[in-house]
Parts: structure tokens; sequence; C-alpha cells
């Protein structure tokens, strides 16, 4: 016989505790999916960043340096390397300017947008940075009657195939290392360009050349360093900052190769400053690049796809000033 203290729960005690324990858990779940949200953009904001610290500091290491080498940069500059102004790594002007800028409706002179990976953008900024590497080595012979330099140390790390400037205080060239053998460094004719002329005088004329014999010990041969910045798409179809380089390839040629830096970066906005000016202005302002002592860097950045509210990436911009070195006091 049931006492009166045996009862169970009507239906409407139940349905009324079942109610509650659906609020509670309802309101649990959206506590949760709030924190995931919250540490989903927090740990994309943070890969963001930490990523865009690490594309700066190599950018703006490539811009210091620009124009650099190990003499002057008013001597008269020989370029003998086979058709120079067809390649932007190779074209005299470039050497003479140590930058240049493009705004997003100038394309490459080699190239023009495009979409696929690796490509630069349509309506994307860009530069183009050129100087001297190390290692430096001092010359104790120039020979130009068998073409070579000898090097006063055999372990110089020079390779056949890569790009060299020889510079003095009255004169540079820039060629292409023929051949390595201990501590000779050749600059005869042939490989990919490969250099037009042996002679490495000024003017240069590939039909006439004009010899010329650079003095010991005050020559010096550094490897060159010719460096694109832009934006293009990568192989997943998102927008990333990549950086373009010289890279030998197989028989000694030289080609430029692509590589991404960071994913994520939808812009990328270039401003200079020259010389006695108060001002940055963009590419299409700039009178001589020459003169160009600073550059501001202004990126748009953003996340992985949902980080942020919407369903829409979170974003942010980044700001970042670098000084010319070799152009600053």
């Amino acid at each position: 016989m049931q006492g009166k203290y045996e009862r169970g729960f009507s239906l409407v005690e139940l349905m009324i505790a079942l109610l509650l324990g659906t609020l509670v858990v309802a309101a649990a779940g959206g506590i949760f999916l709030t924190n995931r949200q919250t540490f989903r953009s927090t740990d994309s904001l943070g890969r963001v960043q930490e990523g865009m610290r690490t594309a700066f500091e190599l950018m703006a290491r490539d811009i210091r340096e620009a124009s650099g080498n190990p003499c002057s940069n008013g001597v008269p500059l020989a370029n003998v390397i086979n058709s120079p102004s067809s390649r932007w790594w190779t074209n005299l002007e470039n050497w003479g300017q140590g930058l240049r800028g493009y705004m997003g409706s100038q394309a490459f002179a080699d190239s023009g947008f495009g979409t696929g990976a690796g490509q630069r953008l349509s309506d994307t900024e860009a530069i183009e940075l050129f100087a001297t590497e190390t290692p430096v080595r001092m010359v104790t012979a120039h020979t130009p009657a068998s073409a070579t330099f000898t090097l006063s140390d055999a372990n110089h790390g020079f390779a056949a195939g890569e790009l060299a400037l020889a510079c003095s205080p009255r004169h540079a060239a820039l060629f292409q290392i023929s051949s390595v053998s201990g501590a000779t460094i050749g600059h005869g004719t042939g490989g990919t360009p490969g250099n037009c002329t042996s002679a490495l005088g000024v003017p240069v004329n590939c039909g006439t050349s004009i010899s010329y014999e650079f003095s010991t010990p005050n020559t010096v041969l550094a490897r060159v360093h010719a460096v694109r910045w832009y934006v293009a798409n990568n192989a997943a179809g998102r927008p990333a900052l990549y950086q373009q380089r010289l890279a030998r390839v197989a028989g000694g040629g030289l080609q430029a190769v692509a590589q991404e830096v960071v994913e994520g970066v939808r812009s990328l906005e270039l401003t200079y400053l020259e010389r006695n000016e108060t001002s940055y202005g963009n590419a299409s302002t700039v009178a001589a690049w020459d003169q160009v002592v600073a550059v501001n860097i202004r990126a748009e950045v953003e996340g992985e796809p949902n980080s942020g509210t919407g369903g829409v990436p979170l974003a942010r911009n980044v700001e970042h000033v670098v000084s010319l070195r070799n152009r600053n006091p």
C-alpha cells in the first residue's frame, strides 16, 4: 500500500524540470560557443600579428639594405649581362636607383596581373629592391686578358652562375660569374643569361668592348641581392604577401623564384620619403628613386575564414616605417 510520502512527479512538474534543464544546457552551450569564437578570434589575431612581425622584419631588412654596396654609389657602373633591360633584376637603371615602387595600376615590366598562385594581384602595390650582400671579399689581382679575378681567400662562398658586383673607389661592374676555381673567379662570356662581353669598361658596348683593369688592393667582390615584395593569391586561393628573389637553377642559370611569406595580406600600401622632403608620397609622386630615404609600409591583414563575427575574417591594419641605411647619415 502506497504511503502519503511516496508520490511521484506530476506531468506538469516533469515538464517544468525538463524546461529548466533545457534552459541551463542552452545557456551553457551559448557560453561555450561564445568562448570558442573568442578563442578562435584571439588565436587568429595572434597568428596575424606574429606573421606580420616576421614579414615586416624580412621586408624591412631588404629595404634598409637597398642601394648598398661596399663602395661608393656614385662611381661609373658597367653592366655586361646579356640583354639587361629584359629582366627586372639585371636592369641597369634599377641598380642605379636601388629601389623602385609600383602603384596598384602599374604592372611589372616583365609580367602583367593575374589571379593564379604567385601572380601579383591587380590594384595592389609592390616594391623592387637592389643591393649587395655578404660575403664581401678582397680582390688581390684582376687579369682582363683571362677575364678573372683572384680573391684573397679560396673559401669565399661564390658559385658559378651567381650575379656579382666588383667595385673600387673609381669603378664598378655588374656581371654573372662564369667560373669558379679556388680563389679564381671568372667573368667571361657564356652561361644563362650570361655576359655579353668579358670587358668591364664603360660605356658598355657589346660590339666594341672597352677593357678596364681594377686596381688592387682597393677592389672588392660581392654577391648581388635583388628582391620583389608584392601581394598575390596562394595555392589555396587566399591573398598573401610574396617575396620574389634570385635562385640558381640546374646548369648554373638564374631565375626569379616567388615564395609565400605570410598568408592573409589583402593589400599593401607603400609611400616614400625623398631627401629634403617633409612628407611621404606614393610611387607616382617620386621624382627620383635614388633620393628616397625612407619607406612607410601599410598592410591590411585578415585572419582565417570565420575568425570574426558573422563568419567574416578578422582584419587588422598594420604599419611600419623603414629608413634606408645606405642613404641616411
